[in-house]
């Protein structure tokens, strides 16, 4: 990249080079750190009222960036945990830069003294057994499109894959045998081994005989598939989430317990709560839900906990006189308390 200044050439090598080959992102994480650069050199074209090709790092200083920040938020209208994504994206090139370029550590410096954003924390979203089995009794079985559909969303709910681990799925990733099992390629290209339930590969049995009766074993065809042109084409997460809103609106008119806004994450949540309620350790959910950091899985213990403090406050009457015994905070679990408890110190 002869002839760049060393602030763009930074920028190339780190999106084209470091973040692809050497920590093996993946395309989705690698667009979200390309937008975050991008947004925030728009921003600053137009705050500083010059050319692009003009930004060089000593134009991006601590209060440039919060003032990014500031715009996400208040103009643009993002959450703060989007502002926080943006915020770890910058950081990181600017942590890489450093490494590439000891005149940039100054400037590394700087940045990292830009706070990120107070998250108000929220209990996970989930729905109850009973509203998935409602949401699953939806599709006319009778129909071809209404087999898929229905294999799809007992197939995304018991394996808890995210949207685009469900469409990236391909014959070659299934194994049915002794040890029935899937895998998924999740965030940054890892890997990960799922079991399947016997009622899934039931299912998933009927699903291959009718939908890729001629496919061997190590096929590359995806699992799940739209037809376009009269040629197969994976399914698109777009397709995915049109689905299960589709079956959402129809199980919430028998099934009061129903979310008004059924999206494919709230499979995956409800699966993992499903598992923490019937006993399943956290860490063996986070194996399974393939989180990078286990504190992440520390949700499903805040959210039982939550519910389980909600239903006793609601069995016990205002009139009686236990009701102000009801200590709210002997029902709080924090994330120290967890880990004691899985290390085995209380």
């Amino acid at each position: 990249m002869a002839g760049l200044d060393p602030f763009y050439r930074l920028i190339h090598d780190f999106l084209i080079i470091f973040l692809p080959n050497e920590q093996k992102c993946s395309e989705n994480t690698i667009r979200s750190y390309r937008k975050s650069l991008e947004m925030l050199l728009d921003y600053v074209k137009t705050e500083k009222n010059i050319r692009l090709d003009e930004i060089t790092f000593d134009m991006i200083d601590r209060q440039t960036v919060s003032g990014f920040l500031d715009y996400l938020e208040n103009e643009r209208k993002c959450s703060p945990s989007t502002r926080n994504q943006r915020l770890h994206a910058i950081n990181s090139f600017y942590r890489y830069a450093a490494q590439e370029d000891i005149t940039v550590v100054s400037h590394f410096e700087e940045i990292q003294k830009v706070r990120k954003a107070r998250v108000e924390e929220k209990l996970v979203e989930h729905m109850s057994e009973k509203a998935v089995s409602a949401i699953l009794q939806q599709p006319d079985t009778s129909t071809d499109m209404g087999k898929r559909d229905a294999f799809l969303m007992l197939f995304l709910y018991k394996t808890a894959a995210r949207v685009q681990e469900l469409v990236d799925v391909r014959i070659k990733d299934i194994q049915i045998g002794d040890s029935p099992r899937v895998i998924l390629h999740g965030k940054g290209n890892k890997a990960r081994v799922i079991p399947l339930r016997d009622d899934v590969v039931k299912h998933l049995e009927q699903y291959l005989l009718k939908f890729h009766a001629d496919e061997s074993q190590f096929s590359e065809d995806h699992l799940f598939f739209t037809v376009r042109g009269n040629a197969k084409k994976r399914m698109t997460e777009a397709n995915v989430r049109s689905i299960v809103r589709k079956y959402g609106k129809m199980a919430r008119e028998v099934c009061s317990e129903v979310p008004e806004n059924v999206h494919p994450h709230l499979f995956r949540h409800s699966w993992a709560m499903t598992l923490y309620q019937n006993g399943v350790e956290l860490t063996l959910i986070s194996q399974w839900l393939g989180h990078a950091q286990f504190e992440t899985t520390l949700i499903y213990a805040h959210a039982d906990t939550e519910i389980k403090r909600k239903a006793i406050e609601k069995a016990i009457p205002e009139s009686d006189p236990l009701k102000e015994l009801l200590n709210p905070e002997r029902y709080t679990v924090n994330d120290e308390t967890l880990l004691k408890q899985l290390c085995g110190l209380r």
